[in-house]
């Protein structure tokens, strides 16, 4: 049924701003064909009217809790409710990247980043090399060590800077784990290149994911061997013995005084998986979580390193995180373009409680927000980063800030979204206002 312009509904715009962007309460005819640009049109010129210096910008709305997407009087039709009725609107910040910051170009694929450090972007790459960028724009450490393809990156203790110094974790398709302690308080013009002070060797195969535990003192990492592996971040002396760290030679700089070296081996591994671990997560003291090409999403417990729950996807899976409300909910995708939402809580269903089918191509990661019990993000082989909401099957924005695939994608500061690609660059996109 097509609406028809002449047709008007009664609204009522309520939101939970603050007040400069409060409209006024009272109701008002719209027209009935009106879809959020329109409707943002007329908050904006609601807000300008008492408050002359305010400036225009996108909002969203909500009826009973679901985004709007559809022109009025279509949503209206869709849900079944009456448009005789005053129709009460929540507006909120649209949720888009206002502005694409200057990318940080690597010498090879960007395959792995995380941003759970406000001052610090770190970034994994396919020349084996990890980086840290400060304030995403300068290069200040080049985390060497790795023979092969680094998988995964990770700060320890959320990047929190402990005597002036963060803590890192990488995973590399030489099938090693390497920490490293990285000085944030010299400044210098160029970037300080820095070696591993202990390397983690066990995996037969290439190590794909690394996951740290809430207290910062275990790491977890899952592996092409089909194994789950736990390792202590901080060993005894029985833990790891020091060995002589060959210098390498290639480095013009590498006339320096010898390292030292620590080897650590795992405290356990979970077995379970019959094809490559792809991803973990490690989102309670005692629980893991993790994803595999055997299609399966597994938990574990740490203190028994048992299975306690698992569902199959019905496709190779190769990204998960867990996040929503009370971080209960499960989202993964894979070997499709359908990013796909579990509720673990609810026994005796496999189906998903959401999902979201915008991509054309294979996901490949997928990152709640820290704070937001709604909000996505998600990157996909089609070379576009997506933002989405559970409260709508649409996606908020996609990002096309790439040129070829995109590997890894995360949140940055809040307000950001971070991504590598086969384009060999970090892209930021910022001014992203999520209340």
């Amino acid at each position: 049924m097509d609406a028809d312009p002449s047709r008007q509904v009664r609204v009522r715009f309520v939101t939970k701003l603050p007040p400069p962007l409060r409209a006024p309460p009272a109701a008002i005819a719209v027209p009935a064909d009106l879809s959020r640009m329109g409707l943002s049109e007329i908050v904006n010129s609601l807000l300008a009217a008492a408050e002359p210096d305010h400036k225009a910008r996108p909002f969203d709305f909500l009826v009973d809790g679901e985004l709007v997407r559809l022109p009025l009087q279509q949503f209206l039709l869709a849900k079944g409710i009456s448009a005789e009725r005053v129709l009460e609107l929540e507006y909120v910040k649209a949720v888009a990247p206002r502005k694409q910051e200057e990318p940080c170009p690597h010498d090879d694929w960007v395959s792995a980043v995380d941003g759970s450090n406000p001052s610090f972007i770190l970034t994994g790459c396919y020349d084996g090399l990890a980086r840290l960028w400060k304030d995403a724009s300068v290069c200040t450490q080049i985390l060497e060590g790795h023979s092969d393809a680094i998988t995964s990156t990770r700060f320890i203790n959320k990047g929190v800077e402990t005597e002036g110094s963060l803590h890192v974790v990488t995973g590399s398709k030489d099938r090693s784990l390497r920490l490293y302690k990285c000085d944030t308080s010299v400044s210098m013009d160029y970037p300080k290149r820095v070696g591993a002070y202990k390397i983690l060797r066990g995996h037969t195969s290439s190590v794909q994911s690394i996951a740290v535990d809430p207290s910062s003192d275990m790491l977890c990492s899952g592996s092409w061997d089909s194994t789950i592996k736990l390792w202590a971040v901080e060993g005894s002396d029985e833990d790891g013995d020091a060995v002589s760290l060959k210098k390498r030679r290639m480095n013009s700089d590498s006339s320096g005084p010898e390292e030292s070296q620590l080897e650590g081996s795992a405290t356990s591994t979970f077995l379970g998986h019959t094809q490559c671990v792809t991803a973990v997560t490690w989102p309670e003291q005692h629980t893991i979580y993790s994803a595999s090409w055997d299609h399966s999403v597994r938990q574990w417990d740490v203190q028994t390193v048992k299975e306690t729950w698992n569902m199959f996807s019905g496709k190779a899976l190769n990204c998960l995180d867990c996040g929503g409300e009370g971080s209960s909910l499960i989202a993964a995708g894979g070997s499709d373009p359908i990013l796909r939402v579990w509720d673990p809580r609810k026994p005796g269903t496999l189906a998903p409680v959401f999902q979201f089918s915008s991509h054309s191509s294979w996901i490949t990661a997928c990152k709640w927000h820290p704070s937001s019990w709604f909000h996505l993000v998600s990157s996909s082989f089609d070379g576009k980063v997506m933002l989405w909401d559970l409260r709508t099957a649409w996606p908020l924005a996609s990002v096309d800030s790439h040129k070829d695939k995109v590997l890894c994608a995360d949140w940055w500061k809040g307000d950001s979204v971070i991504s590598g690609g086969a384009d060999s660059k970090l892209c930021i996109a910022s001014g992203i206002e999520i209340v």
